[in-house]
């Protein structure tokens, strides 16, 4: 079948595309609706055209595996101008989503027609870009500034209801999916019929009331506020202003050349290699890609903090029955309280409906028995983290689980291979690291053990889709990916407090380079007694004796950060902003002269290179080691569960981005200045500064 088709429908011609799975825009694509274009122009039969597509959606945007590439002809602008230029009325008809160039193309047509379930966006900036399609100087046209400005500075992509609200579509259709079609033929008809002219875009003016100006300096200070560093989305405010100032084909020309500039920059590389870098994270391992994932649709629970309930709801949103299991009456009061609160407050802020509400609340039971969970698909232990604990609830699951059940730990650090060796079937066994509160980021690890079952890895992957979740699987060591590298960049943050820098430099200085918030604010934020009582559980060796030193006196005078008024920052109550303490100079000052270290001026850069190029060196013994198999899941890792900011790409691509013989001189020279015990470069990091190659050019191979 033709990927782009032309069949009449009385006096509607309609082009249909077919190209699935999301009907990209490909250059067989683009050559098709133009040639259909043009065919159905050249027909004296055709009074008016639809454009639409088949499978689950509209267009959904450019055909990714063609990004870096050199374009083919015909050029999108071409097929843009084919629509618009048809002196036959051209009506879109949407379902699905319509993304990007798909809704550029949309825009294109004279009008659009869409089912009430359909999502048109345009989310260039999320790639570092901005439409490019002439998207920022039609939307404006169509719907004003405010929307449009919502719209491309924002990169979310509204529903068809808000969509026809606003004037993007003209006719809202209900019904199944079928219906669309249908109403679109009608619609088209009713055109010809009424005598409607093609309704070109870019001959209307953007419609405005006097408060442009101000609408556009509140877009640029809320964009610096909220996305601060980021570059698309200041130019595409840039764009925007075009359509206000300038005629249609100049501003076009601008949105062009802003284009351009974004595309070269490195923001936009770092963003599209976490786009690919996010699906490259969902492969399977060669040995499990062949697998057969193991039905599931019950789910247990052990635990119900705030791990365990985070947990559940997770579940609950993707339909599945959980099963929570809770030591004593007390315990399973709170958690069942906890999660009943949850779901009320998820309908009270339009999270969810009321319908989802109560189904969502039937999928619930929480009970002490453990004898419960003998009918459960997969049991999530979420208990605290003592090795011993875990070991003994494993020893009664391995009793208690039916054959077949897949048993997981949700464990920050601890050994998965240990806590599956005290059961009769490690096959079943492996590694969920969630991260908290769980219902909420995105990140999950699976640790995948030295006996795991490919079929289990494989469902757990499965499990992870379901419930909204980005997995990276890791493999079995201290910490796994992120917490393992994590240790690096907070022992850096607590020796530059030591060696002279103050908490407030050090945190602006790691927000400066994008994160949300600095490591001595994460470190309160989190509790300082939790890694407190977890560097007591591993060897000394792990640690450097200095580096914790302020933590721990804070920690064993009741300073364990937000939760007790006072950490590294004090709060004042009610008030999470961190405020500065002159106590914590006092105490930092006094354990730098217990240590022998004389404390000096240290710069920013400085700051973040230690904190930083700590990642990336660890990240670099990751997958030395295969504990990663990817250079790419470790940056997926740290977008997603560690805040590293997304227009970097992650810590190797960041690394790779700078140069590897950069970043090796800069480790070295701090093997000269801090000491080469956590300053020497790993042996791959070396090797591929010395070929001239990056962590992509590993990856490949």
């Amino acid at each position: 079948m033709s990927t782009v088709s032309l069949h009449k429908q009385g006096r509607i011609g309609v082009i249909a595309v077919d190209h699935p799975p999301v009907n990209a825009i490909s250059q067989a694509v683009r050559e098709g609706i133009i040639t259909q274009i043009n065919a159905a122009n050249a027909d004296g039969h055709i009074a008016a055209i639809v454009l639409i597509a088949k499978g689950r959606t509209f267009m959904a945007g450019a055909d990714i595996t063609e990004f870096g590439k050199a374009p083919k002809s015909p050029g999108f602008p071409q097929v843009i101008n084919a629509l618009e230029q048809s002196h036959k009325p051209v009506i879109a008809a949407i379902h699905g989503t319509a993304l990007g160039g798909g809704l550029e193309l949309a825009l294109a047509c004279h009008f659009r027609i869409a089912h009430e379930g359909a999502k048109l966006g345009l989310p260039e900036v999320t790639l570092g870009i901005i439409p490019g399609a002439q998207g920022t100087q039609r939307l404006p046209r169509l719907v004003g500034l405010p929307l449009a400005l919502e719209m491309i500075v924002s990169g979310k992509p509204i529903t068809a209801p808000k969509a026809h609200q606003a004037g993007l579509v003209d006719d809202l259709v209900k019904g199944d999916a079928d219906a669309l079609p249908r109403a679109a033929i009608a619609y088209a008809d009713k055109i010809i019929t009424d005598g409607t002219a093609p309704r070109r875009l870019s001959q209307m003016e953007v419609p405005q009331n006097g408060s442009e100006a101000d609408l556009l300096a509140k877009a640029r200070a809320d964009a610096t506020r909220k996305m601060r560093g980021v570059l698309a989305p200041q130019k595409a405010i840039d764009a925007l202003e075009a359509a206000l100032t300038l005629p249609f084909e100049d501003g076009a020309a601008k949105e062009r050349a802003i284009l351009g500039a974004c595309m070269a920059s490195p923001q936009s590389k770092a963003l599209q290699h976490a786009f690919f870098a996010e699906r490259k994270a969902a492969r399977l391992p060669k040995h499990a890609q062949n697998a057969t994932p193991r039905p599931f649709n019950q789910i247990g629970i052990i635990g119900g903090g705030t791990m365990g309930c985070g947990i559940a709801l997770a579940c609950l949103g993707a339909g599945l029955y959980v099963t929570m299991i809770e030591r004593d009456a007390d315990a399973l009061k709170r958690a069942q309280n906890s999660i009943h609160k949850s779901l009320d407050e998820n309908l009270a802020r339009g999270r969810i409906d009321k319908a989802a509400h109560t189904t969502q609340g039937a999928l619930f039971s929480i009970t002490t028995d453990m004898a419960a969970l003998s009918e459960a698909d997969i049991i999530i232990e979420a208990v605290f983290e003592k090795m011993e604990v875990k070991k003994s609830i494993f020893r009664d699951l391995d009793k208690v689980a039916k054959k077949g059940a897949i048993l997981t730990t949700n464990t920050s650090y601890l050994n998965v291979d240990d806590i599956a060796s005290v059961t009769g079937r490690p096959a079943d066994i492996l590694g969920l690291h969630f991260f908290s509160p769980a219902n909420i980021m995105k990140l999950l690890e699976v640790v995948e053990a030295k006996k795991t079952a490919p079929d289990v890895l494989a469902t757990a992957m499965v499990l992870a889709k379901k419930i909204r979740k980005i997995a990276v699987i890791a493999r079995v060591c201290h910490g796994f990916i992120g917490n393992r590298m994590l240790e690096g960049y907070l022992r850096e943050a607590g020796l530059l407090m030591l060696e002279g820098a103050t908490p407030q430099q050090i945190d602006k200085a790691i927000r400066d380079f994008g994160y949300p918030m600095g490591p001595l604010q994460m470190i309160d934020m989190a509790g300082m007694d939790i890694g407190y009582m977890l560097r007591k559980q591993f060897p000394a060796s792990r640690f450097d004796p200095n580096a914790y030193r302020v933590m721990n006196r804070l920690v064993e005078m009741d300073r364990k950060g937000q939760k007790t008024g006072a950490g590294i920052y004090r709060y004042e109550a009610g008030n999470r902003t961190p405020l500065p303490d002159p106590a914590i100079d006092k105490i930092t000052e006094e354990e730098a002269q217990k240590a022998g270290i004389t404390r000096r001026t240290i710069s920013d850069e400085e700051i973040v290179d230690r904190c930083i190029l700590s990642l990336v060196n660890e990240g670099a013994r990751l997958l030395e080691d295969r504990i990663a198999m990817r250079a790419s899941d470790i940056d997926v890792t740290y977008l997603y569960g560690y805040g590293f900011p997304r227009w970097r790409g992650g810590p190797m691509f960041y690394a790779s981005q700078r140069g590897l013989d950069k970043i090796c001189d800069r480790i070295k020279q701090f093997g000269e200045t801090v000491g080469t015990r956590w300053w020497t470069p790993a042996p791959l990091l070396q090797k591929l500064a010395q070929e001239g190659k990056t962590f992509t050019d590993f990856d490949a191979e």
